[in-house]
């Protein structure tokens, strides 16, 4: 039986065909035990878990965001990114997938080993290129094989665009983005083995009025020393991070130049309201502070100092003569 829960009509009539014999509670079990038996299909092996698979969407969906920025002041025209779609597929399904002309940048991602790929879709390609030289942005219908100076324009373009990537992936690890080559037939492209499971981030692109898809493919090889960071544990401690010294110099010295206030407290006493409502200049106030003791010094409303009063020229001052501990936050 499935995992759905069964209504009050599908139980009744359960229940009637175990009463009558048409169905025995053996061949129940059997029939449950034989649909708990499920096809495994070993070319298409998981090698990530859903979690792993979310942390990879997050990273990317930040990337898509930067690459919005990227996009939109290089074409200097409306662009929007997000992304579509994260699945983990054998590596020939994901070439099989693409067309057989296409833009196929090739990456090296060091200290990691192994290449990963950002297919562009043609149509979106060329609107780029189009964007690039001058023109409004259009895409003609027929994809060529691009020139030599158009080459150049267009992997000018994509390398810096991994600067982004480097931003995105900061938080898992600090790679080093590189571009290999360019590649426009998917079927030369020999990286790694066919069956080999790859991670197939892709995401819907508009620019303009042109709109297309752009894939990037990461094998599980690449991915493999760093898997174990993509868990939510390893998020949730790593959220934080930590300053650096240049940082950590700056809040130094602006907490170093902070204002706080000091009050010299020079005794305390109680009185009633009724007695308060009645004062008038020239009344005396009794403390409970002898003239001979020292004075409590407080930092904010926290005592730190005790202090002798005195005069500092034409100020009034206190000497500190002592220094109190109780109040630091270390002693708690």
């Amino acid at each position: 039986m499935s995992g759905d829960i069964l209504s009050q009509n599908e139980i009744d009539a359960l229940l009637s065909a175990l009463s009558t014999g048409e169905m025995s509670a053996e061949e129940m079990k059997r029939e449950e035990e034989a649909q708990r038996v499920k096809v495994y299909d070993f070319k298409r092996a998981l090698r990530f878990s859903k979690d792993q698979i979310r942390s990879l969407t997050r990273i990317h969906e930040n990337f898509a965001r930067l690459l919005t920025t990227y996009f939109s002041a290089q074409l200097r025209t409306y662009v929007q990114i997000e992304v579509a779609s994260v699945d983990q597929i054998p590596f020939e399904e994901f070439i099989r997938s693409i067309p057989n002309m296409t833009l196929i940048n090739i990456f090296e991602v060091s200290p990691l080993e192994g290449n990963i790929l950002m297919e562009v879709n043609p149509n979106i390609a060329y609107s780029m290129l189009d964007r690039l030289m001058g023109g409004a942005g259009e895409s003609p219908s027929k994809v060529d094989t691009l020139t030599e100076i158009e080459t150049k324009i267009m992997m000018n373009l994509f390398e810096r665009s991994f600067d982004n990537l480097r931003e995105a992936w900061s938080g898992l690890i600090d790679i080093d983005p590189y571009l290999a080559e360019m590649e426009v037939n998917p079927q030369f492209l020999q990286m790694i083995s066919p069956n080999e499971t790859v991670v197939v981030i892709s995401f819907n692109i508009v620019i303009g009025e042109s709109s297309g898809m752009i894939n990037i493919c990461i094998p599980h090889v690449v991915l493999e020393p760093v898997v174990p960071n993509l868990s939510v544990q390893y998020w949730m401690q790593t959220n934080k991070k930590e300053p650096t010294p240049e940082q950590s110099a700056a809040l130094k010295g602006r907490v170093k130049k902070a204002q706080l206030p000091i009050i010299a407290e020079l005794g305390t006493g109680q009185m009633s309201i009724e007695e308060f409502l009645q004062l008038e200049k020239g009344d005396v106030l009794s403390l409970k502070q002898k003239i001979d003791e020292p004075l409590v010094v407080k930092i904010g409303d926290l005592p730190k100092f005790m202090a002798q009063p005195g005069h500092l020229k034409n100020w009034m001052a206190v000497q500190v003569i002592d220094v109190l501990t109780e109040g630091d936050e270390d002693d708690e």
